[in-house]
């Protein structure tokens, strides 16, 4: 109860205050105003630039996780070449060893 008793009180004194210090409000907001905006346009350049660089590094990521599997594919068939090139090397031994 007190609470509500305290905030309508503080309410009551704010508006007094608005129609007896009206030209100073408004003088605190054009000095206010343009140093929340600077603050505003600085925070918003941040914030883009971090989200930009989020993006390169995830681009990044996944090139490196496209390259990774490339290479295990190459690996992979270099695998698959040798196993070929020693049974072509054994056909030719047999091959070798039936002719007359």
């Amino acid at each position: 109860m007190s609470l509500l008793i305290g905030g309508i009180v503080s309410v009551i004194l704010g508006v007094i205050g608005f129609s007896i210090w009206w030209a100073e409000f408004i003088d605190i907001l054009q000095g206010g105003i343009p140093i929340l905006l600077i603050l505003g346009g600085v925070l918003a350049v941040y914030v883009g630039l971090d989200a930009m660089q989020d993006r390169m590094r995830e681009e990044r990521q996944k090139q490196e996780e496209k390259l990774e599997k490339a290479r295990e594919e190459i690996q992979q068939v270099k695998a698959q070449s040798e196993q070929y090139r020693e049974e072509i090397e054994k056909l030719k031994e047999q091959a070798r060893k039936n002719s007359p």
